[in-house]
């Protein structure tokens, strides 16, 4: 059957929208019908060769959806459920899975180099990033497929997929903010929108948004920024001067560049915790001396994915948006049609809006 989709054709082209061909689930496979795919930033490093991906691709590695069709073996989900698509499906059985740590699980790529379609020429395509989001409707293992829970708006819940579990997982899970605590987050886009807001559930006291883009300020106190620093070389110092000179307790770098990361480790406390959860590329270096890693006493710590565990995590998640203490609405900055993408790539590239998302 064809449908419409996103197709990387290469690395480093322009995506081009058009039809390919889906086939059948086959066992241990879900069709599902996306209502909404969010533009995340992964899916630019995709394109630009920052994550490598086996190409041609239909990119796209945040949704949600209704099931169309099950293949044999699958149980979970039933045709006509509302699911949540989980882009890193952990296999269980691998060291980090034994671990509990199932957001490092070695195998949780592996669907990527699978043939997932083809184009209407024959041209065999792959998922960026296992769930191929980016198309109107898409095939998936069963393990990509989590039940969306009640109370969640289906449109809505394709953040919950990557930005939100991320920004909630940094939060929650790697920082492990405490009430009363301070908390510094840098950069406002999608990820560090739903990180306001998790450092808010969290009962952060004071959480600074820190960005480039003044434009910024009003998307990140809406999502719970007590305060907003425009990025600049003296960022530290202004944060510093908010936190009684002693800097903040947890700083969380959503950018993955090496300034910002930098600034998020200067701008936090003696003791105090640094995640970074922005990918950034191999160029992008962060140096640091023996005697102020002495000194500072400070913990620095790469976060994968929130360090979430999607099964676990989307229940307590949909009970925050039931609750009313997490808006998934307020973490979208513009709705476009799936021939929006290219354009949407280009404000991330210019570090405009928090998240667009692409309604069907």
């Amino acid at each position: 059957m064809a449908v419409r989709a996103a197709v990387l054709p290469a690395i480093g082209a322009p995506l081009e929208i058009t039809g390919i061909e889906l086939p059948d689930p086959g066992p241990g496979q879900v069709r599902v019908r996306l209502a909404a795919a969010g533009v995340c930033h992964s899916d630019l490093s995709l394109s630009n060769g920052t994550m490598r991906v086996p190409v041609p691709a239909v990119l796209g590695h945040e949704g949600a959806g209704t099931v169309v069709a099950v293949g044999e073996g699958v149980t979970h989900v039933a045709a006509g459920d509302a699911v949540v698509l989980n882009w890193a499906p952990s296999c269980g059985s691998c060291h980090a899975c034994t671990l509990g740590e199932v957001w490092l699980c070695a195998n949780a790529l592996n669907g990527a180099a699978d043939v997932h379609a083809r184009t209407t020429d024959g041209t065999d395509l792959h998922p960026g990033l296992n769930v191929a989001a980016f198309a109107e409707e898409t095939v998936v293992a069963a393990s990509c497929v989590l039940p969306l829970p009640e109370g969640v708006p289906l449109v809505d819940a394709a953040l919950l997929g990557c930005a939100v579990l991320t920004g909630y997982g940094a939060v929650h899970h790697s920082a492990k903010v405490r009430p009363g605590e301070t908390v510094a987050v840098f950069g406002a886009g999608g990820v560090g929108l739903a990180t306001l807001q998790s450092a808010r559930i969290a009962g952060a006291s004071r959480i600074i948004a820190v960005d480039v883009s003044p434009a910024k300020e009003e998307l990140a106190r809406a999502a719970g920024a007590t305060d907003f620093v425009l990025a600049s070389g003296n960022t530290p110092r202004e944060i510093r001067a908010l936190t009684g000179k002693q800097g903040v307790d947890v700083s969380v770098e959503c950018v993955g560049r090496a300034v910002s990361i930098r600034a998020a480790w200067d701008s936090t406390r003696r003791g105090g915790r640094t995640t970074v959860v922005g990918i950034g590329g191999k160029d992008q270096e962060v140096t640091f001396n023996a005697l102020e890693i002495f000194h500072w006493g400070r913990t620095l710590s790469g976060c994968v994915y929130g360090n979430t565990d999607p099964a676990r995590d989307i229940p307590v998640l949909a009970g925050h948006v039931r609750e009313g203490r997490l808006d998934l609405s307020a973490l979208v900055t513009e709705r476009i049609a799936l021939e929006g993408i290219p354009a949407a790539f280009e404000n991330m590239l210019a570090g405009k809006g928090g998240r667009a998302l692409v309604v069907f």
